[in-house]
């Protein structure tokens, strides 16, 4: 699969989650297997482009080729401007976010709001492909609510206006992520369009991969809530793609060094306290699937410091490792 001059290998790509997919958490999935990671959405009001999220949200040094930058905004001339921005600091793909459901995001008429406005997402995605000498690519759902499952109609504005690659996640709007993903859209988008097409929604294994591209005919999946805490997923999907074989899960032991390097990345990345903040987050998400989940959380919950963070989170892994149960419901 390819996005203008990239190649995308393997076909597994990293979804944009706001305050999911911060560069510490791209890195880390483009490192374990994924083809692509695209970032939280990004803001296109200037007024916000040198506070400290965003700072932190625009910082591309070091990243792996193709850097996929999201920007979200309902006025085309700033938009396009946000697009320009994004390029001249290191974006070498810009991904327009029309597939957001959150409420503050569509009441300002942004995200998946745009897709009951065909006339107004011409004019965006005009604006930004023009304005822009990179490829850009655009996230959408499957329409507003059941009644309105539009997107067929915006698939085609896209790819006339010069969109070099769309993503669809297969739910509208008023499901939020409830329900079960429908892929038969994603499969109407896939047969009529030219460009590269992204399968998004409920893909959480392998064989769950295979199924969705084998259903649908895109060119690639696109991971998001599958990957918080499972970041391994990518490098799992890719081999058993290649394969047909299944990669065990990781150890205990795999996990907690995946872990320990996340934390580590992500108290260099944001400062001690932040880091600590944001880092809280990420253990839930690893430690999901133990039945001492709650324990933990409400231990790890407590540390103040980066050292007492990577202290406590070692503890409970080694102790997995070794095939004991953590001690962690007294302390809590």
């Amino acid at each position: 699969m390819r996005i203008g001059p990239h190649a995308i290998e393997p076909k597994v790509i990293l979804a944009p989650m706001a305050g999911v997919t911060d560069k510490p958490f791209r890195l880390l999935c483009k490192q374990l297997g994924a083809g692509l990671a695209v970032s939280e959405m990004t803001t296109s009001d200037p007024r916000f482009w040198n506070t400290a999220k965003s700072l932190h949200r625009m910082d591309h040094v070091g990243e792996p080729d193709p850097v996929s930058v999201q920007i979200a905004g309902t006025v085309p001339e700033i938009m396009a401007e946000a697009a320009r921005f994004n390029v001249d600091h290191g974006a070498q793909l810009i991904d327009i976010n029309m597939g957001c459901p959150a409420k503050k995001v569509c009441n300002a008429w942004a995200g998946s709001a745009l897709m009951r406005e065909p006339a107004l997402v011409t004019r965006i995605v005009e604006a930004v492909v023009k304005a822009v000498d990179v490829p850009v690519t655009l996230k959408i759902r499957t329409g507003w609510d059941a009644d309105h499952r539009n997107a067929p109609e915006i698939a085609r504005i896209a790819e006339d206006a010069g969109i070099a690659a769309l993503a669809v996640h297969g739910r509208t709007r008023d499901q939020q992520y409830n329900g079960a993903a429908e892929y038969e859209t994603i499969a109407a988008i896939k047969a009529m369009l030219k460009i590269p097409v992204i399968a998004n929604g409920d893909i959480d294994s392998p064989r769950k991969a295979r199924q969705v591209l084998d259903a649908t005919g895109c060119d690639a999946v696109m991971i998001g809530r599958a990957a918080q805490g499972r970041p391994w997923i990518f490098g799992r999907i890719a081999h058993y793609l290649a394969t047909g074989e299944e990669l065990p899960e990781p150890s205990p032991a795999e996990v907690r060094d995946v872990l320990l390097g996340h934390l580590h990345a992500l108290h260099a990345f944001y400062g001690e306290d932040m880091g600590v903040r944001i880092a809280r987050k990420h253990l839930g998400w690893y430690a999901k699937d133990r039945p001492e989940n709650a324990a933990f959380r409400a231990v790890v919950n407590r540390a103040q410091s980066a050292m007492e963070q990577l202290r406590l989170t070692r503890e409970y892994f080694d102790a997995l490792a070794a095939g004991v149960a953590p001690e962690l419901l007294e302390a809590a």
